[in-house]
């Protein structure tokens, strides 16, 4: 079936299970590894990204929502997933149904979900959340053996299968506070297995910050989740796993047109042609993902060049400024994030022009958008 909509995104699956294995080889064979596949892999199809995970031996599977587990469970994917925060008393029921793993943090919601557990006779696993530091979900470290015991001795149909805490500066130069959090974590896990009575099967810190910087942070289980998808998470995370990225995000020409110097191109008339110069229009704008900021100051790629974006950034589709000379047709590849020729334009770039994180650029492609897997 040919591609009805020419923008998309091409998904290196090869370079994805690249990323993999080399933490795999980083953190060693002892070491569970679960992989955040939320947002849509970031981006990246958390459906594909699931099967190629699942059949190369990644251990576990981490979403945000139920919806995106229950997605997965009906995609045949059998891999253990740990939805991230508690589920809210409604969603407990389909997240037991589909067996995903639950995080827990404080006394009312585990009594919910122990309810709910008994009432569909399941005994379901939890992943207690600790707060060391990030502030945001989490059972304080004082309270937490306390919280474990309730689960442990108290909570028939719920069992506390892992601990776990985040690392909200993992990925900074200056390591003290993630040190001062990994040292507070390890006393915790110590005094809840003190407390009841036996050791925590999965027992995790290490996001992608954590898995590049921090090794005592591996534990029995790493979480890494945006450097699965080729990117470092900030500047000053040493790269001592080598990367490769994840996507290119692509489309093509869909109209060319020399215009005099003088002429405005786009909405608000924001680009006035210094000269008689070449347009070319594509069909990608802000709502796949092009985001609007780059009106007037963002690039495209076509044969190996660099043309500017001129105009605002419309929904559908943008113009860019191939000059007074051009070979350029219609029909030919534009590359939003990619490379050709000796030409890239990276998601690193995307990130600096629009003052956010890779994180975002990759997540902000819009499901209209195809993705085309390649082999792996």
């Amino acid at each position: 079936m040919p591609m009805l909509y020419q923008t998309h995104a091409r998904i290196h699956l090869q370079n994805i299970r690249f990323n993999i294995e080399g933490i795999r080889e980083a953190v060693g064979p002892g070491r569970k590894i679960l992989i955040a596949v939320k947002a849509n892999a970031y981006g990246h199809g958390a459906v594909e990204v699931s099967r190629m995970a699942e059949r190369i031996g990644v251990d576990w599977l981490g979403v945000a929502t139920v919806p995106e587990g229950i997605q997965l469970r009906e995609a045949g994917i059998r891999l253990p997933i740990l939805k991230f925060s508690p589920a809210f008393p409604e969603e407990m029921e389909a997240a037991l149904r589909h067996d995903l793993a639950l995080t827990v943090c404080d006394p009312a919601n585990i009594k919910a979900l122990d309810e709910v557990a008994a009432a569909l006779n399941k005994r379901v696993p939890v992943h207690l959340k600790v707060d060391t530091g990030m502030g945001r979900i989490g059972v304080t470290p004082e309270a937490a053996p306390d919280l474990a015991y309730d689960i442990e001795k108290h909570r028939p149909h719920l069992f506390l299968e892992g601990v776990f805490t985040h690392l909200p500066v993992s990925d900074e130069l200056n390591k003290m506070f993630t040190q001062r959090q990994l040292a507070l974590f390890r006393k915790t896990v110590e005094t809840i297995e003190s407390r009841i009575g036996r050791q925590i099967l999965l027992v995790h810190a290490a996001n992608s910050g954590g898995v590049l910087a921090h090794p005592e942070s591996w534990l029995s289980m790493v979480r890494p989740g945006i450097m699965i998808y080729g990117f470092y998470p900030s500047h000053e995370t040493p790269q001592t796993i080598p990367l490769r990225p994840g996507l290119s995000f692509l489309t093509r020409v869909s109209f060319l047109k020399k215009v005099t110097a003088g002429t405005s191109i786009g909405y608000g008339r924001t680009w006035i042609a210094p000269e008689d110069t070449w347009i070319a229009t594509f069909p990608a704008g802000y709502a796949d993902g092009f985001n609007r900021l780059f009106s007037n100051r963002g690039r495209v790629l076509i044969g190996g060049r660099s043309y500017p974006v001129v105009g605002r950034v419309c929904m559908d589709q943008t113009m860019c400024n191939l000059g007074p000379e051009t070979n350029v047709q219609v029909g030919d590849e534009v590359v939003l994030i990619g490379t050709s020729g000796d030409e890239t334009i990276s998601v690193y770039e995307w990130a600096g022009v629009l003052n956010t994180i890779t994180y975002e650029v990759t997540c902000q492609i819009n499901v209209r958008v195809p993705r085309v897997y390649d082999p792996y």
